[in-house]
């Protein structure tokens, strides 16, 4: 084996992996424990002066200690927010350190894991870190290579996440077939329709075998987000009428709540003040002191991660309770399956739009797809399967690794990339 072998890293929204290239496979890392996912979770804990990663991140932060909990930090690369610099403690930090912090532990565990330096890696990519903005999208990907030399990789490339899907299922196919990947993560839904084949994959040129890729910028935490919005904001006071009975409330606050990474813009003095005039100006001021206790309380990121638990109960029961304790009162909350889908339903139209356009840039019908491979984990979520997959009647569905499909084809794109230099060392 090389001194430093190829590896795949899947930054992922909510979770990444990192996967070692190995011969013709691929390894997963063990990044937490035994677990080869890490969720992409970072606690800064003020009363330990000290930083903590994934599963021990979120632990500090629902067990109280003091500090500040960030996730979703993917979604901000490309946007205006990578520009800004956000006050935790008494620093300042850029989102690019914030997420430099995350690689360099990824990388760091990932080489406690093999025993090994990792300085070559193929990053994952949505087709589109931002929709149809082209100048923003090619921003992004230079930020994160940025990030990722800084990090300590030494070369760098990418492979768009449903392509390296595509190479992990292709490991089992046994004849030719024309497929359709589907990868649905927590920032974004990515297709791309392949051809698969054993002989294809020992193909170092892939290029003729992907005949098109989509994507669009909509995933499990715009589902949380809407979620929240239809069912838990009204209790705060969203949608509640003004005092003079003639407008409804503004609905900037409940928007910041909902978005998992905007929370933390409410923590202001500024925003405290804002929330305060929305009380005076509100029919129903109890509902937004509900609202002003819980920005008070820090407990925005508890509450977005309550309703996440919420869409992953709704995943596999029809109903689900929420029950959510504030400092006076609680927040008690019954969801059902069909309002999980009534809030979700304009969000999974414009997945499956994107479903669409991939089909037609690849000039095939649904008839034509032999195979449905599904990854990710919004692929969990009974209405958003069936609606993508119900276009193909005929095809075989197939269900891959939810966390671990996309960092094991990396890799494999690893070897591919960084193969001639692999070969010359070894």
């Amino acid at each position: 084996m090389s001194a430093s072998p190829p590896c795949g890293i899947d930054f992922g929204t909510s979770n990444s992996t990192v996967a070692l290239a190995e011969g013709t496979s691929s390894r997963l890392l063990a990044l937490e424990g035994d677990s080869v996912v890490l969720p992409s979770a970072i606690f800064f804990s003020f009363e330990e002066n000290d930083i903590r990663f994934g599963r021990e991140a979120v632990r500090h932060y629902v067990e109280g200690v003091e500090g500040r909990l960030m996730r979703s930090l993917k979604s901000v690369l490309g946007t205006q927010a990578m520009g800004e610099k956000t006050a935790i403690k008494a620093q300042r930090w850029s989102f690019a350190e914030i997420i430099g912090l995350y690689l360099k532990e990824l990388r760091r565990r990932g080489e406690e894991a093999c025993g090994v330096p990792l300085e070559q890696v193929v990053l994952g990519r949505p087709v589109f870190f931002i929709d149809r903005d082209e100048v923003a999208d090619r921003r992004a990907q230079d930020e994160l290579e940025a990030i990722a030399r800084d990090a300590g990789f030494r070369e760098i490339e990418f492979q768009f996440e449903p392509i390296a899907a595509a190479l992990d299922y292709e490991r089992q196919v046994t004849g030719e077939e024309l497929a359709v990947i589907i990868d649905l993560g927590g920032g974004t839904s990515d297709f791309s329709i392949v051809r698969v084949s054993p002989e294809r994959r020992r193909r170092a040129d892939r290029r003729e075998d992907i005949l098109a890729s989509s994507g669009v910028h909509v995933g499990g935490t715009d589902f949380d987000q809407l979620l929240s919005m239809r069912k838990v904001m009204p209790e705060l006071g969203h949608g509640t009428p003004a005092r003079d009975g003639k407008r409804d409330l503004p609905s900037w606050a409940y928007f910041e709540l909902a978005t998992w990474h905007r929370i933390n813009f409410l923590y202001t003095p500024q925003a405290a003040q804002m929330l305060k005039e929305l009380r005076y100006d509100a029919s129903e001021p109890e509902r937004v002191q509900r609202l002003i206790d819980l920005v008070e309380e820090r407990l925005g990121h508890a509450l977005a991660g309550a309703v996440e638990g919420a869409k992953v109960g709704l995943s596999a029961n029809d109903d689900y309770r929420m029950h959510f304790g504030l400092m006076n009162g609680s927040l008690d909350i019954a969801f059902s399956r069909g309002e999980l889908e009534g809030a979700i339903d304009g969000a999974v139209t414009r997945v499956g739009a994107a479903l669409d356009e991939c089909l037609k840039l690849a000039g095939v019908g649904e008839a034509e797809i032999s195979t449905v491979f599904l990854t990710g984990g919004s692929a969990s979520i009974p209405f958003v399967r069936q609606s993508l997959t119900g276009k193909f009647r005929e095809a075989h569905v197939v269900q891959g690794d939810v966390f671990g499909s996309v960092g094991s084809g990396l890799a494999l794109d690893a070897r591919r990339k960084f193969g001639r230099a692999l070969a010359a060392a070894e």
